[in-house]
């Protein structure tokens, strides 16, 4: 099992840069040996996929939305995901949530799927202002 919780969520002027983290623990199984996203739910909108990054942190898939803008990382000592956020804009406000997936979702290019993630954490709001 594996406990996720997201921080660093805040306020921020439309074009400035934010970062989120992410920790996660594990009651059992493989520690970090897992591949991880950031999803985002934005007002009135569905679960949107942001980014997902393998289980070494070697491999990622970004959103076309936010790539060339956003920059995920981990740090798999520490157990921690990151989110840089850069050139923010007021469609980026949503509330962020990192995801752990079993699976290899490389292999199915079902990144996008939210049903494939295993556990979330409960999300960190992101607000862009104009």
């Amino acid at each position: 099992q594996v406990q996720l919780k997201e921080s660093g969520g805040g306020l921020v002027q439309s074009g400035g840069s934010l970062k989120l983290s992410c920790l996660a623990s594990e009651r059992a199984g493989p520690g970090s040996s897992y591949d991880m996203a950031w999803f985002r739910r934005g007002p009135g909108k569905d679960r949107e996929f942001v980014v997902w990054i393998n289980y070494n942190g070697e491999r990622t898939v970004y959103a076309d939305s936010v790539k060339g803008r956003f920059t995920v990382s981990r740090d798999i000592a520490k157990k921690e995901l990151y989110l840089e956020m850069s050139s923010l804009k007021p469609e980026d406000a949503a509330i962020y949530y990192c995801a752990v997936t079993w699976s290899n979702l490389r292999l199915t290019n079902d990144y996008h799927d939210y049903t494939r993630y295993n556990y979330w954490g409960p999300g960190t709001q992101v607000t862009v202002s104009s």
